[in-house]
């Protein structure tokens, strides 16, 4: 049986070490490619019409005068004449033609009479959506009314997270050529080895015809996983326009609109607590939006983290807005969790005046890992200086800019996806190794090799890493963390595999049986005697013309018990920040980030997860959200200049601190990509509740809600 259990913590070369990532030189020179930068030959361009009111019936679409256009190739109807149209930027047309400029002005000569329609786009304020507020959520343990009425204190407040989109700096979108019965296909997508498949069924075309390839990509966050109706529709583009191939992204308008979204919730939530700070009751009553489906929020998970607490009460709504529909956005539903469950703890140590660490500390045997978060709360304490710079809320001096500290706290799954790999060994001693996987930015290139060095004892140039193409073995589409999990365990075992046979062709040479081989800086030796041993491009002369291929699976829940992979890690993010209570304006001075996340493969890629992860926290507690006008039903920030992103000068200084311990590492492989984007917004948002002395409500915390929040307290 191959020993495929990765190596102890003190005997790793190249696992653990903090090494860039391979394709970054690429990445900062301009050399790599995305598949929105191809330009084969014959290139159309694909444009798409969209509807321009939030909810309206088409009452006839002409197209004529556009298909006439000189340069136009092709033109399609999407949605016919007596379609009911949900939601503002909702395809409707699609044009291709032999230059942009073309394609857009015949986008332009499309024809359409509308029958607007009433309209719903606005959730915060509940008791104004009519009946588009559906329960869909509602469950009582214990006997939280009791429990109330026994609380030594009792906190009440309103909370509020807006819809984020995704806002991919790469447009969702595609570059695609049907000829014949084949189809060549390079979207912008988390899911090489899938969507293909997703493409054959909306165009008919088997799944075997459909070749997928990507070898970088601008941006997902979760939502590029299917096909969508863009993509059929610049498929068939291509067909009509006799096999040439069509290039199709989303205008930066559209991708904010209609490309995904992270669900609002808004919401009333009471705690009941003891003087100690020990919570015996919690009461929600919430309401999200996500678009026109509601958003399928999990409010069962109230209290986030906390679940165990004996005495709730919570009830949940959706409402359903005239907008574009949600997509799973980093860790969905846990920042929104996170922000409202660790607002109101911290509103009560408030109102206890209580530090909120040994508030959340006393009721960490309501979490699943209690020692870990005790843990990481006195790490982060100590990066930030907590007890050096705490103060009780509001009590931040004399002067107009007010210093405050904040925390918040998150969990995740992360258990690594099924993924194939498959290892070559050349008789010139290369070694290639393959899987259909992809490399979001994440630097899962740079992983893969590692480990395929670690277990050959070759440097990372010796290694040739081939993803991004659905000819190579599959492996699952990079969502919820499970990436690093996934293909990490199949290209261990996969090249142990290839490992083995060489062995096997060798081991006679050095008097040896293959069990009794290693492979070591470039040397097949024999263990304890580093003497016996041959070069490794001596051993793979060895196979003459020959070549040894070996495949290597990830399957789950074997991999979960060979203690390969695991699932479930903990977060502790503490802020601090200064407001100016003269112009509302809030700045970072410094975030912390401390999590675990079981065996770190990099350190450096690691972190760097957790910095993108803060600087997205940052965004959506300073600045970032989808503005929609109650009246006309559209969106007003559906651009790069309104809506706002963090610049370098609004981050401040970031620590971050990855949990790595031999408790964490023996658990195996964990993914990180979701769980640093949970505690961040809300510990910033309770950092300028401590600073000011009242809380500002529903994020982000804008100049102007800031200042409504300091008249409210004054008042």
């Amino acid at each position: 049986m191959p020993d495929y259990i990765w190596p102890p913590m003190d005997k790793r070369v190249v696992m653990g070490k903090r090494l860039s990532r391979l394709d970054g030189p690429d990445k900062s020179t301009g050399r790599a490619k995305y598949n929105s930068d191809l330009n084969p030959k014959d290139l159309l361009f694909g444009v798409l019409l969209t509807c321009p009111y939030a909810h309206a019936k088409i009452k006839s679409i002409d197209t004529s005068a556009a298909k006439s256009l000189k340069g136009v190739t092709a033109v399609r109807v999407i949605k016919e004449a007596g379609t009911e149209v949900q939601w503002e930027g909702a395809e409707i047309a699609a044009v291709a033609a032999v230059t942009e400029e073309i394609a857009r002005d015949a986008v332009r000569l499309i024809k359409v009479e509308w029958e607007v329609l009433p309209h719903v786009v606005k959730e915060d304020d509940i008791t104004k959506v009519g009946n588009r507020a559906k329960q869909s959520g509602e469950q009582t343990t214990g006997d939280p009314e009791a429990a109330f009425k026994e609380a030594d204190v009792v906190s009440e407040g309103e909370y509020g997270i807006p819809v984020l989109t995704h806002c991919c700096l790469e447009p969702h979108g595609l570059t695609v050529q049907w000829s014949g019965d084949k189809v060549e296909y390079f979207p912008s997508t988390q899911n090489v080895s899938g969507i293909g498949t997703d493409l054959g069924k909306l165009i008919n075309v088997p799944a075997t015809n459909v070749h997928v390839h990507m070898d970088h990509m601008g941006g997902g966050f979760g939502s590029k996983f299917p096909a969508d109706l863009w993509g059929e529709q610049a498929a068939r583009l291509s067909k009509e326009s006799g096999g040439r191939p069509v290039t199709l992204f989303l205008e930066r308008s559209t991708e904010l609109q209609i490309a995904g979204n992270r669900p609002s919730v808004f919401g009333k939530v009471r705690v009941g607590a003891k003087k100690d700070g020990t919570i015996t009751a919690w009461e929600s009553k919430t309401w999200s939006s996500g678009g026109f489906g509601g958003g399928g929020f999990n409010a069962q998970a109230f209290p986030y983290v906390f679940g165990k607490i004996p005495n709730k009460s919570i009830n949940h709504q959706s409402v359903s807005l005239n907008t574009g529909s949600a997509r799973a956005w980093r860790a969905p539903n846990h920042p929104q969790l996170s922000y409202l469950t660790c607002s109101a703890f911290e509103d009560v140590a408030a109102k206890l005046k209580m530090d909120p660490i040994e508030v959340f500390k006393k009721n960490l045997n309501y979490t699943d890992r209690p020692e870990v978060y005790r843990k990481q709360l006195d790490i982060a304490a100590g990066l930030i200086d907590w007890k050096k710079n705490w103060h009780q809320r509001g009590d931040s001096g004399s002067g107009a800019v007010k210093r405050g500290l904040g925390l918040g706290i998150g969990t995740w799954g992360g258990g690594g996806h099924a993924s194939k790999c498959r290892t070559t060994i050349h008789p010139d001693a290369s070694v290639e190794v393959e899987l259909g996987s992809q490399d979001l930015g994440t630097a899962t290139r740079t992983m893969i090799a590692m480990i395929a060095s670690e277990t050959t004892g070759l440097p990372l140039s010796k290694i040739k890493v081939k993803i991004g193409d659905n000819s190579f073995p599959n492996s699952g589409g990079s969502g919820g963390s499970t990436t690093i999990g996934g293909v990490t365990t199949s290209t261990r075992k996969s090249t142990v595999n290839a490992l083995d046979k060489l062995f096997e062709e060798v081991a006679p040479l050095l008097g040896a049986t293959p069990d009794q081989l290693e492979a070591v800086d470039q040397h097949i030796r024999v263990k304890g005697h580093p003497e016996k041993s041959m070069t490794w491009e001596a051993a793979c002369r060895k196979l003459g013309t020959d070549m040894i291929t070996a495949e290597g699976e990830n399957v789950p829940r074997e991999a979960m018990k060979e203690g390969m992979i695991s699932s479930g890690v903990g977060g502790i993010q503490m802020s601090e920040v200064s407001v100016d209570t003269e112009t509302g304006i809030v700045k970072i001075v410094r975030h912390v980030a401390v999590h675990d996340c079981g065996l770190v493969v990099n350190p450096k890629t690691a972190e760097s997860q957790v910095y993108g992860a803060c600087i997205q926290s940052i965004c959506g507690a300073l600045m970032e959200e989808r503005v929609m006008d109650a009246a006309t039903g559209r969106m007003l920030n559906a651009d790069m200049e309104f809506y706002k992103l963090a610049g370098i000068g609004d981050i401040g200084e970031i620590i971050v601190h990855m949990d790595i311990a031999p408790e964490h590492d023996k658990r195996g492989v964990i993914g990180l990509g979701e769980p640093p984007t949970i505690p961040g917004i809300v510990a910033i948002a309770n950092a300028v509740a401590n600073a000011i002395g009242i809380r500002v409500p529903v994020v982000p915390m804008t100049p102007g809600r800031v200042l409504a929040a300091l008249e409210r307290r004054n008042a």
